[in-house]
């Protein structure tokens, strides 16, 4: 059973994403709030597997909330589900440690999908960020080039949403050496975290190559 929390500051948003939820096998929703600053105390009560957040609360902001889970160390996963679908919102979100995005204006279906693929450990993002994804940086860092061919397999792997543990089964190694070679491509892609080197992943790497190396 997948416990939700649900954070939006209209109630009849909450009410209708309840009703969907409530009628999903293996989905119950455990709390709503429209108040962003109980977020944190509502997470340690109810110990929701996902929070499903919006970005816009009213007096704080969603990604207020992403930061004090994150500095509070809850270990739920956040689900943004938001109706802006804009570059500078998604990166924001991704960069706030977000573990997926999902929009508003997307079926119901979907809405589900991400969130079993959220509590899964999979990154979910829509459409509308690959397409940011893919315009350049101005970040002066070494680059995908300078990945070691180990480095590149734990990128490829961290990419999915895999663990480092799950990581090292894959690649028959210890889970502090994956961890040593996440840290050295974190460094030479510039970037701060797992999420972070997911979505450079997928800027990164052309679509056929990465079903080739899925293959």
């Amino acid at each position: 059973m997948i416990k939700v929390l649900l954070v939006d500051d209209h109630p009849l948003v909450l009410e209708g994403l309840r009703g969907l939820m409530e009628s999903e096998p293996g989905i119950e929703v455990v709390g709503t709030t429209t108040d962003g600053a109980r977020v944190v105390d509502l997470a340690r009560q109810y110990r929701p597997d996902v929070v499903v957040l919006d970005l816009e609360l009213g007096a704080t902001n969603g990604y207020d909330v992403l930061t004090k889970l994150r500095a509070e160390q809850v270990p739920a996963r956040v689900l943004v589900l938001t109706a802006y679908g804009d570059g500078e919102s998604l990166r924001a979100a991704l960069e706030h440690h977000a573990d997926g995005i999902a929009l508003k204006t997307d079926s119901p279906a979907r809405t589900i999908d991400a969130i079993r693929a959220v509590n899964a450990g999979v990154l979910v993002f829509p459409q509308a960020a690959r397409r940011w994804m893919r315009k350049p940086t101005d970040r002066a860092v070494a680059g995908p080039s300078a990945l070691s061919d180990r480095e590149r397999e734990v990128w490829r792997h961290l990419a999915s949403g895999l663990s480092n543990a799950a990581i090292a089964r894959k690649l028959g190694v210890s889970p502090s050496t994956v961890k040593f070679h996440t840290q050295n491509l974190f460094q030479k892609l510039g970037v701060g975290n797992r999420t972070a080197a997911a979505v450079e992943y997928e800027k990164q790497i052309p679509a056929a190559a990465r079903g080739r190396e899925r293959g």
